[in-house]
């Protein structure tokens, strides 16, 4: 891609690793197909962020999809989380309860269930959770919650952020902002592991 991406690199790092900016978040390793879903909703309006929508606003499909493909194969290391919570340890053990165990009783399955355990992501449109900033996740919970953020029908996430209460999401993102990077970084195969309800997370089409 070379010069292609050197838009993206001073918000989120010439290698897709972030910022220190919490609201640029790291998009190298994510699978291919998720990404090019977001490039596709920020194009279409969808999702709004006026930077990110001028700036895709004129590029052709097969652009998008050469750099969602480009930040997918990136590797960089994920940066230093020895010192990433700044919550108390309930708190914390409340994130890692919702991450790898879900509250059945409210309706929230485990983060795990579709992230994978290792938190990766899962081929070809779920998203990894690590290398994000706290404050990051929680504002896209945030935006899942009250419906800024949205995703082709059926929206999984806004029905499960749905039943998040905000010391929910407050723990989710300060547990998850911690987490190291696993031995294998790479996002789960395809239909590696059976999640537990359809989501509309496959690549789509961008409307012409």
């Amino acid at each position: 891609m070379g010069g292609r991406v050197l838009a993206c690199a001073p918000c989120h790092g010439a290698s897709g690793e972030g910022t220190k900016d919490p609201y640029f978040p790291r998009l190298a390793g994510k699978p291919a197909g998720y990404l090019y879903n977001q490039l596709a909703a920020f194009k279409s309006g969808r999702r709004r962020y006026p930077p990110m929508n001028y700036l895709l606003q004129f590029l052709p499909d097969s652009y998008l999809r050469q750099i969602a493909e480009h930040f997918a194969e990136q590797r960089p290391p994920l940066p230093d989380t020895s010192s990433a919570a700044t919550v108390s340890p309930a708190v914390l053990q409340r994130g890692e309860q919702l991450v790898t165990g879900g509250d059945p009783d409210h309706g929230v399955p485990a983060c795990v269930s579709c992230h994978g355990l290792s938190l990766t992501g899962q081929e070809p449109g779920i998203p990894g959770l690590l290398g994000l900033k706290a404050a990051y996740v929680s504002a896209q919970l945030g935006g899942w919650r009250y419906g800024t953020r949205t995703a082709i029908a059926p929206d999984c996430m806004q029905v499960v952020a749905g039943h998040l209460t905000e010391d929910d999401v407050r723990a989710v993102a300060a547990w998850l902002s911690g987490r190291p990077l696993p031995a294998n970084p790479s996002p789960s195969a395809a239909g590696s592991f059976a999640l537990p309800f359809t989501c509309g997370s496959q690549p789509q089409e961008v409307a012409r």
